[in-house]
């Protein structure tokens, strides 16, 4: 079966969840089978081979989930990017804009160094803003951004759009109109 067919069989919708009018997509479906876990890893592995990445950051909380594993097919080390006070040593810090409010990611210290080929990886892309945040934290740094991997991407929420300023490969497994 293809990878994207199974993942829509797969990944489960959740109405009304966290709020009235959202229609989430949990993926916690898809960590329960091992072989589908292994092919994601894989495929998003594959698509930034030719790259020589040296680091797979991950977004807090649900890029924890695949990166490291993508980090290990890389060969890479894995980065974490967490929210505002939740690592001990801070190395650099950006703040921004969500739709009601505003949020700050932060990297802890000696995880990336100028120089460092970054994959940013999250489950899943929406309106961009965290992973276009952690870009400039990567950026901010002296790193090169080498691309953005998802498992899924919702379309017409502007994510994509978002992203593609920074000129480098974007990639999901499965999109959904919403």
């Amino acid at each position: 079966m293809l990878l994207e067919q199974e993942l829509r069989q797969t990944i489960r919708e959740i109405p009304d969840f966290p709020q009235k009018g959202v229609l989430f997509k949990d993926i916690t479906p898809v960590l329960l089978k091992p072989r589908l876990v292994e092919r994601c890893v894989e495929e998003l592995a594959r698509q930034f081979r030719v790259r020589d990445i040296t680091k797979v950051v991950g977004i807090e909380s649900r890029g924890f989930l695949l990166g490291p594993m993508i980090a290990q097919q890389l060969g890479a080390g894995f980065v974490i990017v967490r929210k505002k006070g939740k690592l001990p040593e801070v190395a650099a810090s950006i703040s921004y804009e969500l739709e009601y409010g505003s949020a700050t990611v932060e990297i802890a210290k000696d995880a990336i160094f100028p120089g460092d080929e970054v994959l940013i990886h999250d489950d899943l892309l929406a309106t961009g803003g965290t992973a276009a945040a952690t870009a400039k934290l990567v950026q901010q740094i002296g790193a090169k951004l080498a691309g953005f991997g998802f498992l899924i991407s919702l379309e017409g929420l502007g994510g994509r759009k978002a992203l593609e300023s920074f000129g480098v490969p974007i990639v999901q497994l499965v999109s959904y109109a919403r």
